[in-house]
């Protein structure tokens, strides 16, 4: 496999450390330019970077003398440079899509983990193990910029990793409506407890636009493409209550689902065991072996032990069993940053990769 050239814009950031951090051990991918605002623009990474640096891996020693560039005064330098970008910025939502429309359109291809351009109709909004067919909608998105190497890919909101993988298998027993509660962590925030230490022995009961992106992303994830967009799916019908809870890492979610034709409990079983993408047959670095991971124990999954699994790309399941309301009910868990955010987007570029778009 070739070496890809890669760029990080927003790299002094928790996700943007992230990429960083995954790119530094990467088989395929080489970290070429670091860019962050105006602000960070001309210092080493260290020094943009070091005292944030906000993981518990180490900060990455061989590229503290890397010169962070200017996210967009240095595009054109960055785009000439690498092969594609990961994009994890802090702006408004209006200049995140000028910022990456702008990269597109200077032929470097984007896989953002931004929400900005989820809901443009021809970006497609990649789970890799879960609707990777909808990156065929690349071909018309380049028609519309007139591109002929660039493009946007876009991760999901970290929220639904913890439940639409485990949904995602028993679709063909028609799902008609679900309920889930989420437990989310401070890192998906971009904090720590340093930072934000009135999270301590707290939880908030809100997070700003978090329940509308739980109950209508599944929705795109699950959708078709057609006359050159990806239709969102009309059903099933989703509710959602978001909780930010005193937790360094980790989504959790409590999950009630009701069938139009109810399964067994071995059947949902079976097809969680069973389940593998199109990721296991290309062999992509960051592909879980486990994608769904059931813990028949009454206390499992807990997010302390079981968000590393599969190296944070693994859900983690348990606790399924038949409801007084719905037909069933479970609890599952995701690493939010890992899986949820720079993870899986590194993992949507190695499909990318592979599939001949990058």
């Amino acid at each position: 496999m070739k070496k890809y050239k890669v760029g990080v814009i927003g790299a002094t950031g928790m996700v943007g450390q992230r990429f960083v951090s995954l790119i530094e051990k990467h088989p395929w991918f080489e970290l070429e330019a670091v860019a962050a605002s105006a602000a960070s623009a001309g210092k080493t990474y260290e020094e943009a970077a070091g005292s944030r640096w906000a993981l518990e891996e180490p900060f990455p020693a061989r590229y503290k003398d890397m010169v962070v560039l200017d996210a967009s005064a240095d595009k054109e330098k960055i785009a000439a440079s690498v092969d594609f970008v990961f994009c994890a910025v802090d702006m408004k939502k209006d200049e995140i899509l000028a910022l990456e429309e702008a990269y597109a359109k200077l032929e470097c291809p984007v896989v953002s983990n931004n929400s900005a351009n989820r809901w443009t109709p021809d970006v497609p909004m990649v789970i890799p193990e879960v609707n990777p067919e909808h990156i065929a909608v690349i071909e018309f998105q380049r028609k519309r910029l007139g591109t002929k190497r660039g493009f946007i890919a876009v991760k999901s909101n970290c929220s639904i990793m913890s439940y639409v993988p485990a949904l995602s298998p028993l679709r063909d027993f028609g799902i008609t409506e679900v309920l889930a509660c989420t437990y989310q962590a401070i890192s998906g925030a971009g904090k720590t407890f340093k930072t934000w230490p009135e999270m301590v022995d707290n939880v908030i009961p809100y997070i700003g636009g978090e329940e509308e992106k739980s109950e209508r992303e599944p929705l795109k994830v699950w959708g078709a493409l057609e006359d050159g967009v990806i239709k969102p799916a009309s059903s099933p019908a989703f509710t959602a209550q978001c909780l930010r809870v005193p937790v360094s890492n980790g989504h959790m979610a409590a999950v009630f689902v009701r069938f139009a034709n109810k399964p067994s409990k071995e059947e949902i079983l079976e097809r969680w065991k069973n389940y593998a993408g199109i990721t296991h047959e290309l062999k992509l670095p960051s592909a879980p072996k486990q994608f769904l991971n059931y813990f028949s124990e009454d206390n499992r999954p807990q997010t302390r032990l079981d968000r590393g699994l599969e190296g944070g790309m693994g859900v983690s399941i348990g606790r399924l069993r038949e409801d007084t309301q719905y037909d069933y009910k479970f609890v599952s868990l995701s690493h939010n940053t890992l899986l949820g955010a720079a993870g899986g987007g590194v993992e949507t570029a190695e499909l990318l990769c592979a599939q001949g778009y990058i």
